[in-house]
């Protein structure tokens, strides 16, 4: 099932709200609305990239204290 673009923008919405601590984000609709499926999609993976680019730099700085 597709998703619509408005469920895209709250998906958007979720990631940006992943982390707890931060000012909530919350999108205007009607600032996306000109957006098209595709570009909705490419910014969810960019967003997805960039926490599993996060993560991983998290773990690698994590290691070098497992040895002490």
């Amino acid at each position: 099932m597709e998703s619509t673009k408005e469920q895209l923008i709250i998906d958007i919405q979720n990631l940006l709200n992943r982390y707890d601590g931060l000012k909530p984000t919350i999108i205007n609709p009607a600032m996306l609305a000109f957006m098209d499926r595709s570009t909705l999609l490419q910014i969810i993976h960019s967003l997805l990239k960039q926490q599993e680019n996060c993560n991983k730099d998290n773990m690698e700085w994590l290691q070098q204290f497992k040895g002490m």
